[in-house]
């Protein structure tokens, strides 16, 4: 009499897993009559993409939320891209901790994986850390924007309320849902609006790991973790470069930021550069960008935010790391380092891996699109992107897509976001040491 082991599912394919599952409910709670402004049930195309952006915390839509959605599927789509960016297993993990106080083997290695903590000894630290962050920063975004809302904007305090909830949790998901059609264009000369939800963005995008390690360590910048330090400084640099670059190239775009005064033009640069990097709202009219703005848009749409975050793309550390890597072979160095430390090889070879694999889906996402579809070739290149990338921004060609070219957006927006958690932690979870090793030779590069 033999007994069989059932099959333990890895932790990162368990998380991916579980994200299929929560579209699949979030499918069908939108194709409910009660979610559809009109009474009527939604298009089964119509809810799928709209779950599948939510939960990937995207923002990309083929219908106008505020006006297309009740607020009972206006309240699904926010709970999906609060699960979706807050993380399943991290809802999960918090909840096991509040009822066993402790959490098992199992547990750990599915909020790890999601995570992406150092250890499975952090996870229930990490955990209780995005709660806090989470309730303090959406409370008090959601307040600020209610409040302004109502005082400057002439909205009753029962819609600022539900407006300042919606796009607090939007913006520190960066979700990147907005209940207007414009998204926030109405609100581009309106500082407590937007700087609001740049922070929001900017919080909910650097990373769980780093909030934990600024938790321990804020006042001690000499000993935050090497993974911490290229965050922060990559994504300063990002926003800088990306804000001077969209100011240069729009100042005198009639159709964008030309109009504005100065210090409009400096704040509505500064929330593209900061929309840019995942979060989809957008404060001036996307589709009126210039080239030199689109390619801009191109790039840091790609590299995104931080790790283990509400942010995506391939990551900040994951361009830190290449940019090290090129620097050190130009130096002819054999190490990359910075910050007094060298970036081990496993993580090096990682980056690589990442940035090929993101690589290939925007290209083959952008030749789907290209074939089923006439729209301009720098159009469809934005809108693969922004889907690959979490973002949401849109030049408007969305929608027009056919059911093919949609799908393949669905498809970009969930490996975007579910795949790079999976193949992130399947790479660093799979690593073994060989026995042996073939001989070495050197390929001639370039």
């Amino acid at each position: 009499m033999s007994f069989s082991t059932p099959r333990v599912i890895h932790p990162s394919r368990a998380v991916a897993l579980l994200f299929l599952l929560l579209i699949a409910l979030g499918t069908l709670l939108l194709r409910l009559p009660v979610a559809q402004a009109q009474g009527e049930q939604a298009p089964w195309l119509t809810a799928l993409f709209t779950a599948v952006s939510a939960v990937c915390v995207t923002g990309l839509v083929v219908v106008d939320t505020g006006s297309y959605w009740s607020g009972f599927g206006q309240f699904v789509i926010l709970a999906l891209f609060q699960l979706g960016g807050f993380g399943l297993m991290t809802a999960a993990a918090l909840l096991g901790l509040m009822v066993n106080r402790s959490l098992r083997l199992r547990s750990r290695m599915l909020t790890q994986a999601e995570t992406r903590s150092v250890a499975l000894g952090d996870v229930g630290s990490i955990a209780r850390v995005v709660l806090v962050v989470t309730l303090v920063c959406e409370s008090s975004l959601a307040m600020a924007l209610a409040m302004r809302l109502h005082v400057a904007h002439g909205l009753g305090w029962t819609d600022a309320a539900w407006s300042g909830v919606f796009h607090a949790i939007s913006a520190f998901n960066n979700a990147g849902f907005a209940l207007h059609g414009d998204s926030l264009m109405r609100y581009a000369s309106d500082a407590w609006v937007l700087v609001p939800i740049m922070l929001g963005i900017v919080i909910g995008g650097i990373g769980f790991p780093v909030m934990q390690d600024l938790r321990g360590r804020f006042r001690d910048p000499r000993h935050w973790s090497l993974h911490t330090k290229l965050t922060l400084v990559g994504s300063g640099v990002l926003l800088a470069v990306g804000a001077v670059a969209i100011l240069v190239f729009e100042g005198t775009n009639a159709n964008t930021l030309g109009p504005m005064g100065v210090i409009d033009k400096l704040m509505s640069a500064l929330f593209a550069s900061v929309s840019a990097r995942t979060a989809g709202f957008n404060s001036i009219d996307t589709g009126a960008l210039t080239q030199e703005s689109l390619a801009v848009h191109f790039l840091l749409m790609f590299i995104g935010g931080g790790s283990a975050g509400t942010a995506g793309g391939v990551k900040v550390t994951t361009a830190a790391i290449l940019l090290l890597l090129v620097v050190a072979e130009i130096r002819g160095r054999p190490d990359s380092e910075a910050f007094g430390r060298r970036v081990c090889l496993a993580a090096q070879r990682q980056a690589i891996t990442v940035l090929v694999l993101g690589s290939v889906m925007v290209v083959a996402g952008t030749m789907v699109l290209l074939r089923v579809t006439d729209v301009p070739t720098d159009r469809v290149i934005f809108e693969v992107i922004s889907a690959f990338g979490t973002v949401g921004l849109s030049t408007g060609i969305t929608a027009e897509l056919p059911p093919v070219g949609q799908l393949t957006l669905i498809v970009l927006m969930y490996v975007g976001r579910v795949g790079t958690i999976t193949l992130a932690t399947s790479l660093a979870l799979g690593e073994r040491r060989m026995a042996w090793r073939y001989p070495e030779e050197h390929p001639i590069v370039g």
